[in-house]
């Protein structure tokens, strides 16, 4: 076994990705970009990604922000979590 050590972010961190799966309604993508606006104000909306499951049921949202720290990520991912139509967030 190595001791290899995970790779530390260093804050602030430009363009961090933040992808979350979920159901594929308009109020779901709202809901998700609220969440950015409330944890992350500004981020470019220009650099969000948005891709439908093979069958359309679902979609997967990544929205790049600038991370500040742990505490502003761990708020994202909790309040993302939350929302009933989230499948799955990373």
């Amino acid at each position: 076994m190595s001791d290899v050590e995970k790779p530390k972010i260093e804050f602030p961190c430009p363009d961090y990705p933040i992808k979350v799966m979920g159901e594929n309604t308009a109020a779901y993508r709202e809901a998700v970009l609220m969440v950015m606006q409330k944890h992350a104000a500004g981020f470019d909306e220009q650099k969000i990604t948005v891709r439908d499951s093979r069958n359309g049921n679902y979609q997967s949202i990544t929205v790049f922000i600038e991370a500040t720290g742990k505490k502003q990520l761990t708020a994202i991912f909790e309040d993302l979590k939350k929302h009933p139509s989230t499948r799955m967030v990373l």
